[in-house]
């Protein structure tokens, strides 16, 4: 099945925010209730990442993939001002979604 949209999304510890963790999904609020609940192992589950801070949105999975890519060899001050940029005060979006 295919989805109609696409998105690529930053998350954080919830505590700390000593953590950046970008990822892709076509279902983002249950991917954000995967990372809050510890479900995916990995990365966000061992550092606790699931705060959602940031997402966009596409239609194309090749360019929400491509948006990943590049967000996630940024320098982490680059991506913070991604994140400002829409969220200055680093609330979490996953309550909104």
């Amino acid at each position: 099945m295919k989805s109609d949209q696409y998105f690529v999304y930053i998350t954080t510890n919830h505590d700390r925010h000593t953590v950046l963790y970008v990822g892709m999904t076509s279902d983002l609020a249950r991917r954000a209730w995967q990372h809050q609940h510890r479900l995916l192992p990995g990365f966000t589950k061992r550092y606790n990442a699931g705060k959602l801070l940031y997402f966009e949105v596409y239609q194309d999975p090749n360019a929400a993939i491509a948006r990943e890519r590049q967000i996630k060899r940024w320098r982490r001050s680059k991506k913070e001002g991604l994140i400002r940029s829409k969220n200055p005060a680093w609330e979490d979006l996953s309550e909104t979604l």
